[in-house]
């Protein structure tokens, strides 16, 4: 059984994850999720090329949000999961692909040094709106400032051009757009559809273990299963 390997996006820490690396390790699996904020896509690229690197086998890695920038330009990863992730093509960008809502938009603040911060009101509800309020709250408190300019980067490598790669939508985004999830959604082997908001290893981590699980049981060489919509 391969590893897992957990990488957020903006605004985010590794601990977001908790939920669903809990209970992976729990049965079994070994979970990695590296920090970012390492100040450019750059950076964050390198800390998480680290972690595959030093694994034996090449992992399984899934990517939130700004996170499918990062995974993207990973060499020696298996299989990709793109979760509510951005899929940047040669030269592109996730600021340049746009999709980011007004409802997200709003919920930015800047802050004295440059970097910028989330409303804590705003952002429950526009990243976790969906979840129960406790486990919003927990998710909230969690957040941490983000320097400028990481969303601008472009990554230097396409793993998606040549690894197998699974892309999730979150059908009730309203921090990404949905519309956008299902074009970058194309660029993957393989599609699924969740009826949830931009956040389900927060309010719905069973549904990102039941899926990783699958991943790592199928075959290398086993096809994806098309499109398919949970609950």
């Amino acid at each position: 059984m391969t590893a897992v390997v957990l990488v957020h996006g903006l605004y985010h820490r590794p601990a977001h994850f908790a939920l669903v690396a809990e209970r992976l390790r729990t049965a079994g699996t070994e979970v990695l999720a590296p920090e970012l904020h390492r100040g450019s896509l750059a950076a964050d690229t390198a800390a998480v090329q680290a972690v595959v690197d030093s694994l034996p086998e090449p992992p399984t890695v899934l990517g939130h949000s700004y996170g499918g920038s990062v995974i993207t330009g990973l060499r020696g990863v298996g299989h990709l999961v793109y979760l509510a992730a951005f899929v940047p093509d040669v030269g592109e960008s996730a600021a340049g692909l746009g999709g980011a809502s007004p409802q997200l938009q709003d919920a930015i603040d800047p802050e004295p040094d440059g970097s910028t911060s989330l409303h804590p009101g705003r952002a429950a509800d526009t990243l976790y709106g969906d979840c129960p309020e406790p486990l919003a709250a927990w998710a909230v408190g969690l957040l941490r400032a983000q320097a400028p300019g990481c969303g601008r980067g472009i990554p230097e490598h396409h793993s998606w051009k040549h690894t197998p790669s699974t892309y999730v939508v979150c059908g009730q985004d309203r921090a990404l757009d949905p519309v956008l999830q299902r074009r970058m959604a194309s660029r993957c082997t393989d599609a699924r559809v969740w009826r949830t908001g931009h956040c389900p290893f927060v309010g719905r981590p069973g549904l990102v273990i039941e899926l990783l699980q699958e991943l790592l049981a199928a075959a290398p060489d086993q096809p994806g299963g098309g499109c398919a919509t949970a609950p």
